[in-house]
């Protein structure tokens, strides 16, 4: 064909250029959102209900680390402490609180003989008390299963251990469970906080159901004993302030061995966000260790983001010369292209945060998708300068 005749032949090479750029973008894009983030809510969907008998269910270890939240504690224990489940303990590990941690368990233990607390040492290591605090709770545990919780979080349900129970009876090494947050309406961005939440838990979900863990919370998680004394409890990352849970996780979690519990009885409550500035202090933990993650996950999803500014760009770039050049085609085509991926998206986000949130997105979607991978920047250089100033 004589390229005088080529539907190619009016766009300049700029625009060919641009326009190829932003197809491959958009593909890329739906590939994740199609393939990955879909994986959620289709797993929940094709969940087949199992019956269990009492028996066949494994003794469970719950592990709490508290400092100074004796009121979290009062409220929370107790939904804790009622759980529907035949064989289990929690663990509540005192770190060195200065409140009425002590009074509050103390009086817990008279009620609860499941309950045990222990604490630790005044002059014990800041830099690692949690992770000292873990691994005292671990070695204290009677079960081989040890799921683990916040002080500021309470199960959504009384059956929450019940379906981490069922899911190691397949077989698995680490179970990854999600935590909603429980925020007050006053609060500033509080539906982008709730996104964002929602989207910090989808990705590490879905590479899990991919077979490609790369972390988890410790809010909501968990994994064996002889897992945590097989890679030597947490001396590989004793070097590195926090990461007692996601960055543990990145280092020990393997694919087949790695299971998710997504059902609305496995959910816990993160209860406490009270401002803006209480969720930047829990959310730049993640962010400060999110630096030393290893792996292909952690780069695959890095390439999700990269791509997604690159098509933001490159749309504005060939709207923008289809509109100067008057390529109504071009622009009109990469018009519809936008428009396609935002509806994949909001379909895709809107089902997974029925799984989880159960809030609906629209056309606010479009501002926190852009405007989420920016706050994470923020929020990381905040969590790099407060980490360095107690160093």
């Amino acid at each position: 064909m004589d390229l005088a005749y080529s539907p190619f032949s009016q766009f300049t090479l700029v625009e060919c250029l641009l326009g190829g750029s932003l197809l491959l973008f958009f593909l890329i894009q739906l590939l994740f959102y199609l393939v990955l983030y879909r994986k959620p809510f289709i797993y929940e969907r094709k969940r087949k209900v199992t019956s269990v008998t009492e028996d066949e269910l494994p003794g469970i270890s719950v592990i709490i680390s508290s400092k100074n939240n004796s009121e979290e504690l009062e409220k929370n224990l107790p939904f804790i402490m009622e759980q529907d489940y035949p064989k289990f303990e929690v663990i509540v590990v005192n770190c060195g609180s200065s409140d009425e941690t002590d009074m509050v368990l103390k009086a817990a233990e008279q009620k609860y003989p499941q309950l045990y607390h222990t604490y630790v040492p005044a002059e014990s290591d800041g830099v690692n008390e949690k992770k000292l605090a873990l691994t005292l709770g671990i070695k204290a545990a009677k079960n081989e299963i040890l799921l683990f919780t916040e002080a500021f979080c309470r199960p959504g349900t009384p059956r929450w251990i019940r379906e981490y129970g069922k899911e190691f009876l397949q077989g698995r090494d680490i179970v990854l469970g999600y935590s909603r947050l429980n925020i007050e309406k006053k609060v500033f961005m509080e539906k982008f906080i709730h996104f964002d939440n929602l989207i910090h838990h989808l990705k590490f979900i879905s590479m899990a159901l991919a077979r490609k863990p790369f972390m988890g919370i410790g809010r909501n998680m968990a994994y064996k004993k002889a897992l945590f004394y097989s890679n030597k409890g947490f001396s590989p990352i004793l070097n590195i302030e926090g990461g007692e849970d996601d960055l543990y996780i990145n280092r020990i979690a393997q694919g087949k061995q790695t299971g998710v519990v997504i059902t609305p009885d496995s959910m816990t409550d993160t209860n406490g966000i009270d401002s803006f500035h209480t969720w930047r202090s829990i959310k730049s933990r993640y962010l400060y260790t999110k630096q030393f993650y290893n792996g292909f996950a952690y780069h695959l999803l890095g390439l999700e983001t990269f791509t997604k500014y690159a098509f933001y760009i490159a749309l504005l770039g060939v709207v923008g010369l289809g509109i100067m050049n008057s390529g109504y085609y071009l622009a009109g085509f990469a018009l519809l292209l936008a428009i396609i991926r935002f509806c994949v998206q909001l379909v895709i986000i809107n089902k997974n945060s029925a799984t989880f949130d159960g809030g609906r997105y629209h056309i606010n979607l479009l501002f926190f998708d852009l405007f989420q991978p920016f706050n994470n920047l923020r929020f990381r250089k905040y969590a790099n300068r407060r980490n360095n100033s107690r160093r």
